[in-house]
């Protein structure tokens, strides 16, 4: 089963990491180093990391100026792939 989540903080950090709050509480540094380097009109300003930094949350989606967002179910999905994510704190 899919869990619905949004995302409800977003702090960016240098090297192309964000910590980032979801709305089950969970939380952690996601990685968007692959941005850096991706191809495509969309992402070609993330060769600028200034531009990743002005980050901001749209309906509980990452997005940034030109409309380029992150769906918040697979960023949370893929930081608990990667062991990024942290339980709410009891």
């Amino acid at each position: 089963m899919i869990e619905v989540v949004k995302v409800v903080e977003v702090k960016p950090k240098p090297g192309y990491k964000a910590d980032v709050r979801f709305s089950n509480g969970d939380g952690g540094e996601a990685d968007f180093s692959w941005l850096r380097d991706a191809v495509g009109p969309m992402v070609e300003p993330f060769a600028d990391e200034a531009w990743f930094a002005r980050v901001f949350l749209s309906n509980g989606v990452l997005t940034w100026p030109n409309g380029f967002d992150v769906d918040s179910i697979a960023l949370h999905r893929e930081m608990a792939e990667q062991g990024r994510l942290r339980a709410p704190a009891a």
